[in-house]
């Protein structure tokens, strides 16, 4: 399984070479283009979620492009990857989540003397896919995702349904150390089972496009932001969940019709960064931008101002403490 757990490049990016860029890397820096060579520039380091990544890229772009004294390094290295790795040990400032810090998190964080602070940043769709030749499906249940997913389950289409291809499964899905990961296994498995192993687990989503793409009998899931990206490549399915098959998109996620794999986004903010005017000024722009369509532009659904205003009160909450 792949692991994204590089350092972050230091090199200037426009936002135009930076959108020619995306998919090239899991880890992007962005710095300022007008500053002066010789000084020394503020550093916002961030690591997480995959999932979460195409949010914050874009807020950061535009966020140097306003601030050329600040760098901002934003890398996939998966949920819980970012957290155990990363933040945790205090070497990032922040760290994306698509599902919410465990417990051993927080303490592994205490111990190192880190305050995570929980913001909310958007809401996804959580989307499974298939190749666009598998004219045989358009909708799966939640029953049928679990038969298909869990260790010790089918192997076969025809397992599953016996007018589906008597052809094996070719899956591709997220690595082990992804939030995505984690809210696949709760959500669709359950308690009872174990996710299985046997499939191509990466913390790279275009990845997975590229192997359903690639195989007719593929099936994958990640983040709606990368199907949105890859409409006419890959075939999103419509989901069951008991009230009938929903399709996925912003629209659904937004009414809570898209059950149960709609789910909240977040970004956490280490309280002791706060007290860089740097990190502080960042993290406000990201709650603020994350209320805009510019959330929407990349595939999630923007938090409500009633979500932003909260965010800004916990900031600020928190900004007393460390002042």
């Amino acid at each position: 399984m792949s692991r994204d757990t590089s350092g972050w490049p230091t090199r200037s990016v426009s936002r135009r070479d930076l959108l020619a860029a995306m998919g090239a890397s899991g880890a992007i820096g962005l710095a300022g283009c007008t500053r002066v060579a010789s000084d020394e520039p503020e550093e916002v380091n961030i690591a997480g979620s995959s999932t979460v990544f195409p949010i914050a890229e874009a807020i950061a772009s535009d966020f140097v492009q306003e601030n050329p004294d600040i760098n901002v390094s934003v890398s996939q290295t998966g949920s819980g990857g970012g957290f155990s790795n990363f933040f945790c040990p205090g070497m990032t400032d922040l760290n994306n989540a698509s599902r919410p810090i465990e417990e051993d998190e927080r303490t592994q964080c205490s111990t190192n003397g880190v305050e995570p602070i929980e913001f909310t940043v958007g809401t996804d769709a959580l989307t499974v896919v298939v190749n666009p030749e598998a004219d045989w499906v358009d909708c799966v249940t939640i029953d049928e995702l679990r038969q298909i997913w869990r260790a010790d389950g089918a192997e076969r289409w025809s397992d599953v349904r016996e007018d589906w291809p008597d052809e094996e499964f070719d899956l591709y899905g997220a690595d082990t150390v992804s939030g995505t990961f984690d809210y696949f296994r709760e959500t669709v498995i359950g308690e009872d089972a174990n996710h299985r192993n046997d499939y191509a687990g990466t913390e790279k989503d275009r990845t997975i496009v590229r192997g359903v793409r690639g195989s007719p009998y593929a099936m994958g899931y990640f983040g709606f932001s990368y199907y949105s990206e890859n409409p006419d490549a890959i075939k999103a399915l419509a989901v069951d969940g008991g009230e009938g098959c929903v399709e996925p998109s912003l629209e659904t996620a937004q009414a809570g019709e898209y059950q149960p794999l709609s789910r909240p986004l977040f970004t956490y903010a280490a309280k002791g960064s706060l007290s860089n005017p740097a990190v502080e000024k960042f993290v406000r722009y990201f709650i603020e931008k994350a209320a805009t369509d510019l959330v929407a532009d990349v595939g999630y659904v923007p938090i409500t101002e009633e979500e932003r205003d909260e965010d800004l009160e916990r900031l600020d909450a928190a900004l007393e403490d460390v002042a």
